[in-house]
């Protein structure tokens, strides 16, 4: 078991190693094509800090493990915005934007709620894939345009996604960034998966609790890094605006491509005992939102409560 354990991790280094080496060589050649450096932030930097979770989701799926792939997509964002948002909060309280409060958290509770209802009759169809996909790149345009009219909004934008400032010195140099981390995705997918599998065996647990805390908790890292980054340089509210964008890009980017490639099965168990702890964490941060527009020490003491008593219950 310690074996796996050990791999599991290995796996998951390769994971954030290949996922970054793809976001700088596909970056690069779209600066080169004179693509819009924020039009590149949005779609492919968004992409591949999220391919780690794209590629474990699909190998999920196709080999026979749906419940790793929800589990996995479900366990990050209740990950995100209860032990994330709370650990950042309690380091120092979250400042509220305009934006999150009228465009992401609508957005981040909208797209939870469509999950939900097309989850109930137990499968998401590569119909309800597609769908996902035109809500996000409908989103996507239109966080585009709206940022282009507001100077500050791009500003903000720009820090949050860390963009690329030039192309790289030759094309050779780009492609081989690709080939890189297409390998190292490929590799520590396969650590990963076949790993967490095996833990789950070892452990006599069901694959969706392996989905649910492991590869949730260990595909979340990125952002709990970000956040507390963010939060020791008092730009919190870049934290907050980063883990609601995950969270729509998990569910519509994330499910709605595996979906289109092998339509993912849902348990009972998963509708029942995560999509509502994931709706309810979502509908509670809301009034956390607006009171005095900042998420406080205490309710981020609260936050992280809730995640521990929900991993509980999913382990006990």
């Amino acid at each position: 078991m310690l074996v796996s354990i050990l791999l599991l991790i290995v796996g998951l280094v390769i994971l954030i190693v290949g996922g970054d080496f793809l976001v700088r060589g596909a970056s690069s050649i779209a600066l080169r094509a004179h693509i819009s450096p924020l039009v590149v932030g949005l779609t492919i930097v968004a992409f591949g800090t999220s391919a780690p979770e794209l590629i474990i989701s699909l190998k999920s799926a196709l080999q026979g493990s749906p419940d790793l792939t929800m589990g996995n997509v479900i366990g990050s964002n209740i990950c995100n915005l209860a032990l994330v948002l709370g650990i950042t909060a309690m380091i120092g309280p979250v400042k509220v934007s305009a934006d999150s409060l009228k465009i992401d958290w609508p957005m981040t509770m909208g797209s939870s709620v469509l999950l939900y209802i097309l989850i109930r009759e137990g499968l998401i169809s590569k119909w309800e894939g597609l769908l996902f996909i035109g809500i996000l790149v409908a989103y996507t345009v239109f966080i585009v345009r709206k940022s282009r009219k507001e100077t500050k909004a791009l500003r903000a934008i720009e820090e949050d996604l860390d963009l690329p400032d030039a192309s790289s010195s030759t094309i050779w140099k780009d492609i081989g960034f690709l080939v890189i981390g297409s390998i190292g995705l490929y590799f520590g997918s396969e650590l990963f998966v076949g790993n967490a599998k095996d833990l789950a065996i070892n452990l006599g647990v069901s694959e969706r609790i392996i989905g649910i805390t492991v590869l949730a908790l260990g595909t979340s890292l990125p952002e709990l890094v970000t956040a507390i980054v963010a939060s020791l340089k008092k730009e919190t509210d870049l934290a907050l605006g980063n883990l609601m964008g995950s969270n729509i890009f998990n569910i519509l980017s994330i499910l709605g491509i595996t979906s289109i490639v092998q339509e993912i099965q849902v348990s009972d168990e998963i509708l029942d005992k995560d999509m509502l702890p994931m709706l309810g964490i979502t509908l509670v941060i809301l009034p956390m939102m607006l009171h005095r527009r900042t998420i406080s020490r205490i309710e981020g003491g609260i936050l992280l409560l809730i995640y521990l008593y929900y991993t509980y219950t999913v382990v006990a």
